[in-house]
């Protein structure tokens, strides 16, 4: 497991007093405890008191005095108010962010005794987006379950930008997406593993199924269903659009859920971008409902390549890092120009 560095967290906090004083020991000798910690990971997530103090029960008054000890201990500021709420100092921040690496390292100590204790070999949370989830999560997971059937997978599709933060937040071991662009990449482990392409659905049935060759411009008058606006897939189609000078689909549906897709496009003359590996997964040549075709178009539909995403400072547990390794060993199989020298 990840140890903490005492001295990464004391280059964060403010030179008062001997530095010997500002050390984890010190901390606890000062009264530092668990309920501390939870408090300032609480004000962090939820940017009020009233907010952190109703999600760990305790009363606001409680929760005020708990953030005045921490400052006390701490002997600097960690938050101050704004107009919505407050927000956390630079020494807040820095808190916060060792605090939050404190508490992980306890729940991944309760995951681990209890596989031990059980036996069942441990626990596997993954996020990944649609592509890799077929190509690289699904081979990895028939792996995992006939080698070691202990292992408890447990898997959540899902655009890059949700990921991401359930990532931060603790909800993932790891994940296969991409960082936003909204996020500090400083924060994350990232090996870039695999490229996704995308291509457009319709019905079986649809004016536009049978044509040998599909062009921008035969698209605007369909209704379309796309992933949430910001999400790399619909910028990515939108462009194409922009770029050919054709004008923007008007008729909308917007959807993250790929079962709501297939099912809107199935019962419409909706066209819908999805990733490739998904839609051959959809139609006949995976198995899948006929009433799926892949337009054949005179575009190529190429996202930016996807990662395999974990947190800066911490370890994987047993488990995860075993399902980490079989995804990388697979993505280089299938991406053999991405693999490292």
């Amino acid at each position: 497991m990840h140890s903490m560095h005492t001295s990464e967290f004391i280059d964060d906090l403010p030179p008062d007093g001997p530095r010997d004083e500002q050390l984890g020991l010190g901390l606890l000798r000062s009264g530092l405890k668990l309920n501390h910690l939870r408090m300032i990971v609480a004000i962090d997530h939820h940017k009020q008191i009233s907010a952190a103090a109703a999600a760990l029960n305790i009363s606001q008054p409680a929760a005020s005095r708990m953030l005045t000890e921490m400052e006390s201990i701490i002997k600097a500021q960690l938050c101050e108010r704004v107009s919505r709420g407050v927000e956390l100092t630079q020494f807040g921040r820095a808190f916060a962010r060792r605090a939050r690496t404190i508490l992980l390292e306890l729940e991944e100590v309760d995951r681990e005794i209890t596989a031990l204790k059980s036996g069942a070999g441990g626990t596997v949370f993954l996020g990944t987006v649609t592509a890799p989830a077929i190509s690289l999560a699904v081979p990895a997971i028939q792996q995992v379950s006939a080698a070691y059937p202990g292992i408890e997978v447990n898997v959540r599709i899902e655009t890059s930008n949700v990921l991401a933060r359930e990532l931060l937040s603790s909800k993932h071991d790891f994940i296969l997406a991409r960082v936003p662009d909204d996020l500090d990449p400083r924060l994350f482990n990232v090996q870039e593993i695999g490229i996704e392409k995308a291509c457009l659905i319709v019905r079986k049935g649809h004016p536009l199924a049978d044509k040998p060759v599909v062009s921008l411009s035969d698209l605007p008058s369909f209704d379309w269903v796309f992933q949430p606006p910001g999400t790399l897939l619909r910028r990515r189609v939108e462009e194409l659009f922009i770029a050919g000078d054709v004008p923007l689909p008007t008729t909308v549906v917007n959807t993250a859920s790929l079962l709501l897709t297939v099912a809107l496009v199935c019962s419409s003359n909706a066209v819908a971008p999805i990733a490739r590996d998904m839609a051959e997964f959809v139609t006949e040549k995976g198995g899948g409902p006929s009433e799926v075709r892949i337009l054949n178009t005179d575009f190529d539909i190429d996202i930016k390549p996807y990662s395999l995403i974990s947190v800066k400072g911490r370890a994987l547990p047993p488990s995860a890092k075993l399902f980490y390794d079989l995804i990388l060993q697979r993505s280089r199989m299938l991406f053999p120009e991405r693999a490292e020298d």
